[in-house]
C-alpha cells in the first residue's frame, strides 16, 4: 500500500516513515532457524522459588514434540490470567514457555503483548511485538496501538499505525480506534481529523460503537468541541449505555450539565436502561446544576433498579445532596454515608469535602481523623480537602500535621497537596509559607502559580502577582481563567488600569475574552478602576450573562453615583429571567443610599423578601441604615437598628456613626458611641469617629479626653493614603508627604494651583481640620492632604494629556479636597475620578458626579 495515496499528508509532515531496517546478514550454519526472541524481564525467570508456584502445574510439561494441542491450552490458560489480571501468574507462564523453547505462534504472542500492556510493563510489550517481525498480523498492530494509546504514550501510538500502514496492513475498527484514542488530546487533534478523514473512505465511521466512542472522545476531549462530538453521537446507527454515559459525562465535564440531563431523559427515552455508571453520571450533573428535585429522583431511580447499594452511585449521591441541600444541609448526605456498607476512599472524600463546602468544618476534621483510624487510607483529593478545611478554620498548626501525615502516607510530592498546601498559606495570609511550599514543589503546574497568584492578590501585594504572571508566560506554562481573574482583581484592588489593560489585550490574544467569568472578572476590574464606560462596554459586548454579570454591573453603577442605571439593570436582569441573589440586593440598596432614594429603597428591601424570598444579612441592614442616616433621618435610622430581627454588628454601627460624623450630629454620635464600646471594647472605628465628631464641633476637651483614651488603649486612628498609577508605576502619598523623589515640584505646583483657584471662590474649610490651632496652621494642614497631593502629582506627570486623572483613597474624601478638586477640574479642563473608601466621584468641569451628596 503507498502510504502518500492513503494516508492524509498531514501526518506524513509530522511524523515521516521510519527508515528502512537494515538488510539481515546471511545466517551461520550454526544458527537455529529465525525465531522472535521471547526471554521475559529477569525478575521473572523461573527459580525454585518460584517453581513452586508454577501456574500450569495441572497441564503436561511442555516440549518440542506435538506442540501445537498444549500451546492451546496454555494460549486459553494465558488469556484466563489475563481476564481475571492474575498478571504475576501470567509472567510466570511466559518465563516457562521461553525455557522450553517452543516456536510460539501468533496468538500466545499477541496475548503476550496484551498481558504485558494491561499490567503497565511497556517496553517489555514492545520488545515482544519487536521481536515478532514478520510473525505479526492485525491483531499484533492494533494491541500495540491500543497499549501505547491507553498509557499516555499517544506519539509513539500514532508513529505505529503509520508504520502499520507502510507494512501495506489494512486497518480495522479496532485499529481506527485505537489511533483516535491517541488523538483524543489537545497536541494531536489535528491528526485525529486526518484519521476521520481516512476511516471515513475506508467505510468505518458507522461500523462498529467502539470507532464512535473514540471520535466522541476526540472531538470532546481533544479539540474542546462538545458541538461536534455530539453530531458523532447523534449519528451513530446503535447505541448502547456505554455510549449514552460517556456523551452525559463529557456534557458534564464541558461544563453543559444540562445537557447532560436532557441526555439521560433521551436514553431513558429510548428504552436502554442506565447502569451504575450512568445514574453517577446523570447524579454528578445534578449536583452542578443543584437540583436536588431531580437529584431525588434519581436516588429513586438508583434504588428501584438495585445498584444504590452500589459504591460508585453512593459517592455520587453523598456528592449530590452535599451540594444540592437547601441551607447546606448534610442530613441526607450523611445519611447516605452511614447507610454504605463499602465505603472506599471515594466515599470517605466525598463526604468530607461535603462537610468542608458546607462550611461544616470541625466535622470534617472528625471524620478525617476517623478514617485514617480504620483500614482505608486517604488520597491525594482527600488530603486536599482537610487541608481547605484547616485554612477554613485558620489553624494552621492542624494543616501543618495533616500534611505530615501526608507525608507519612508516601504522597510528599504529590502537586494536588502542595497546591492545597500553597493555597491553606495563601488563604490566612502567610505568604512567606506559601511562597516556601510553592517552591518546594518538584511539578509545578498552573494551579500551583494560580494558588500564589491569589494569594497576594488577596494581601494586595499585586506587583508579586503580576510577577508572577511573567514567570508563567516566560515558561510556557499557559493561563487559565482563574489567573486572569485573579489579576484583573489584582488591579482593581490598587486602581491600576494600566496593568488591568494589558491583561485584557492578552485575554484576546489568548482567546479568553469570551470566557464568562473573565469578562466578570473584566467588568468589575473597569468600573473599580473609574471606567464605568469601559465596564459598560464589556457588558453590552457579553452574548451570555449570568447573576454575578448582573451583579458587577449594578455594583459598578451604584459605586459611581449612577443609581438610575443602576436600578435600569437591575430591572434588565429581572426582566431577562435571570434570578437575583443577596448580593445583587446590596449593590440595589447601595445605589439608592447614594443618591438618597429612599421610597426606592424601602421598596426593594421588602421585595427582596416577598418576592425572591431572600433573607436580608447584615449587609442588607446596614444599607438601610446608611440611606435613612445619610439622608438625615436619625431617629428612624436608630429605631430601624433597634428593631432589627438580629443583633446590630460592628458594620451596622460604624454605617451609623459615619452618618452622625458627616453631618456632625453629636446627640446621637455619643449615643451610638456608647453602645458601640459597650459590645464591641476593641474596635477603634467608635473613637476614631467620636473624636472626629467632637473636634468639629469644637468641642476640644471632649475630643482630648476621647484621644487620652485611644492612647490608654494602643487605638490608632488608620493613616490617610492616596495613590495614583502613571507610567504602570504606583505612586503612594500621605498627609504631609516629603518622601516622594518629587516632592518640591509637587508641592510648588499645588501652591500655583490653589493660588488660582482661590480667584475661583475657593475657600479653605478650616472647620474640618480636627485639631485645635491657629487658622493658618488649619490651611497648612488641608494643602497637605494625600488627595491634593496625588492629583497634582497627576497633573504634573501627564501634561497635555485628555485620559482623565485616576486618585484612589483608602478612606472618605475630605469636604476640603471635594471643593478643591472640583475647582481644579474646572480650572485645568481635566476630568479627575477620586476613588474613596465609600464611592467614586468625577469631577468634570467643576461639577462632581455626587451632587455633593456623599
Amino acid at each position: 500500500m503507498n502510504l502518500s495515496s492513503q494516508f492524509p499528508s498531514a501526518i506524513q509532515r509530522l511524523f515521516p516513515p521510519p527508515p528502512p531496517p537494515p538488510s539481515p546478514s546471511p545466517p551461520s550454519s550454526t544458527s537455529p532457524s529465525r525465531r522472535p526472541r521471547l526471554t521475559p524481564p529477569l525478575h521473572l525467570s523461573v527459580t525454585s522459588s518460584a517453581s513452586q508456584c508454577r501456574p500450569a502445574d495441572h497441564l503436561p510439561p511442555l516440549s518440542s514434540s506435538s506442540p501445537s494441542p498444549l500451546l492451546r491450552r496454555y494460549s486459553l490458560l494465558l488469556k484466563s490470567y489475563i481476564r481475571s489480571r492474575k498478571f504475576h501468574l501470567g509472567k510466570l507462564l511466559h518465563s516457562s514457555l521461553a525455557q522450553s523453547e517452543l516456536p510460539l505462534d501468533t496468538v500466545i504472542l499477541n496475548s503476550l503483548i496484551s498481558l504485558y500492556s494491561k499490567s503497565g510493563d511497556i517496553e517489555t510489550a514492545a520488545e515482544v511485538f519487536e521481536d515478532m517481525g514478520d510473525m505479526r498480523d492485525l491483531v499484533s498492530w492494533s494491541s500495540m496501538i491500543s497499549c501505547f494509546a491507553n498509557n499516555g504514550m499517544e506519539s509513539r501510538a500514532i508513529l505505529t499505525f503509520v508504520e502499520m500502514l507502510e507494512h501495506e496492513f489494512e486497518p480495522n475498527e479496532y485499529c481506527f480506534t485505537a489511533v483516535l484514542r491517541a488523538c483524543s488530546v489537545a497536541k494531536y487533534s489535528c491528526l485525529g481529523e486526518a484519521v476521520l478523514g481516512f476511516l471515513t473512505k475506508c467505510g468505518y465511521f458507522d461500523a462498529h460503537i467502539c470507532v464512535g466512542c473514540a471520535l466522541i472522545d476526540m472531538f470532546a476531549k481533544g479539540k474542546g468541541d462538545l458541538e461536534l462530538a455530539y453530531k458523532v453521537f447523534d449519528r451513530m446507527p446503535e447505541k448502547n449505555v456505554v455510549t449514552w454515559t460517556q456523551m452525559i459525562t463529557r456534557c458534564t465535564q464541558m461544563g453543559c450539565p444540562g445537557k447532560a440531563i436532557d441526555l439521560f431523559s433521551d436514553m431513558l427515552m429510548s428504552g436502554t436502561v442506565p447502569d451504575r455508571f450512568a445514574v453517577s453520571a446523570a447524579l454528578s450533573a445534578c449536583s452542578d446544576v443543584e437540583s436536588l428535585h431531580l437529584g431525588v429522583q434519581l436516588h429513586s431511580l438508583a434504588i428501584r433498579s438495585g445498584i444504590a447499594s452500589d459504591v460508585c452511585v453512593g459517592c455520587s449521591l453523598v456528592d449530590m445532596y452535599a451540594k444540592c441541600s437547601v441551607g447546606g444541609s448534610m442530613f441526607c448526605s450523611r445519611k447516605v454515608f452511614d447507610r454504605m456498607s463499602d465505603r472506599n476512599v471515594m466515599a470517605w472524600t466525598a463526604i468530607i469535602t461535603g462537610y468542608v463546602q458546607s462550611d461544616k468544618t470541625d466535622e470534617a476534621v472528625s471524620l478525617f481523623l476517623e478514617m485514617i483510624k480504620g483500614t482505608v487510607k486517604p488520597n491525594h483529593f482527600t488530603f486536599a480537602s482537610i487541608l481547605k478545611a484547616c485554612g477554613d478554620m485558620g489553624d494552621v498548626e492542624l494543616g501543618r500535621q495533616c500534611y505530615a501525615q501526608a507525608v507519612k502516607s508516601g504522597l510528599m510530592s504529590d502537586t494536588c497537596i502542595g497546591n492545597s498546601l500553597i493555597s491553606m498559606f495563601a488563604g490566612l495570609g502567610r505568604m512567606e509559607d506559601a511562597r516556601r511550599a510553592f517552591c518546594s514543589l518538584f511539578n509545578k503546574n498552573l494551579i500551583s502559580y494560580n494558588a500564589l497568584v491569589d494569594g497576594y492578590v488577596k494581601m494586595s501585594n499585586s506587583e508579586e502577582a503580576f510577577g508572577l504572571f511573567s514567570e508563567i508566560e516566560d515558561k510556557g506554562i499557559g493561563t487559565s481563567a482563574f489567573t486572569f481573574a485573579s489579576l484583573l482583581s489584582g488591579a482593581a484592588s490598587i486602581g491600576a488600569i494600566g496593568k488591568g489593560e494589558q491583561i485584557h489585550a492578552r485575554m484576546v490574544k489568548l482567546g479568553f475574552d469570551l470566557n464568562l467569568a473573565v469578562c466578570n472578572s473584566l467588568i468589575s476590574m473597569y468600573a473599580r478602576c473609574g471606567d464605568i464606560r469601559a465596564a459598560y462596554r464589556v457588558f453590552g459586548e457579553m452574548d451570555d450573562r449570568n447573576v454575578i454579570t448582573y451583579t458587577s454591573m449594578v455594583t459598578g453603577f451604584a459605586k459611581h453615583g449612577f443609581a438610575t442605571r443602576a436600578l435600569d439593570t437591575f430591572q434588565e436582569m429581572v426582566d431577562s429571567g435571570v434570578r437575583p441573589n443577596a448580593i445583587t440586593y446590596v449593590a440595589v440598596l447601595s445605589s439608592c443610599s447614594h443618591v438618597g432614594l429612599v421610597s426606592e429603597g424601602w421598596e426593594h428591601f421588602w421585595s427582596m423578601q416577598t418576592k425572591f424570598g431572600i433573607a436580608p444579612r447584615m449587609e442588607h441592614y446596614a444599607c438601610m441604615v446608611d440611606l435613612l442616616s445619610r439622608s438625615g433621618s436619625f431617629d428612624a435610622a436608630f429605631q430601624f437598628i433597634r428593631t432589627m430581627p438580629i443583633e446590630a454588628d460592628v458594620l451596622v454601627w460604624r454605617t451609623f456613626l459615619g452618618a452622625c460624623r458627616v453631618h456632625d450630629n453629636a446627640e446621637f454620635g455619643e449615643l451610638a458611641a456608647e453602645i458601640f464600646h459597650e459590645r464591641f471594647p476593641d474596635d477603634p472605628s467608635a473613637c476614631v469617629l467620636l473624636s472626629n465628631i467632637y473636634a468639629s464641633k469644637g468641642q476640644w476637651d471632649e475630643a482630648a479626653n476621647v484621644r487620652k483614651k485611644m492612647k490608654l488603649k494602643n487605638i490608632t486612628k488608620e493613616a490617610g493614603c492616596s495613590w495614583i498609577e502613571v507610567g504602570n508605576t504606583t505612586h503612594r502619598f500621605y498627609v504631609a508627604d516629603t518622601s516622594h523623589e518629587q516632592a518640591r515640584e509637587i508641592y510648588e505646583e499645588l501652591d500655583r494651583r490653589v493660588s488660582k483657584i482661590r480667584k475661583s471662590g475657593y475657600v479653605p474649610k478650616t472647620d474640618l481640620v480636627l485639631h485645635d490651632v491657629e487658622e493658618e496652621q488649619k490651611e497648612q494642614y488641608l494643602l497637605q492632604h494625600s488627595e491634593k497631593l496625588a492629583v497634582v502629582f497627576g497633573l504634573i506627570s501627564t501634561p497635555g494629556s485628555s485620559r482623565p486623572i485616576r486618585v484612589f483613597k483608602n478612606l472618605r474624601i475630605c469636604g476640603d479636597c471635594h471643593s478643591a478638586i472640583k475647582l481644579l477640574s474646572m480650572e485645568t479642563g481635566r476630568v479627575i475620578i477620586v476613588r474613596d473608601g465609600n464611592r467614586f466621584h468625577h469631577f468634570v468641569n467643576g461639577l462632581c458626579s455626587c451632587n455633593d451628596y456623599w
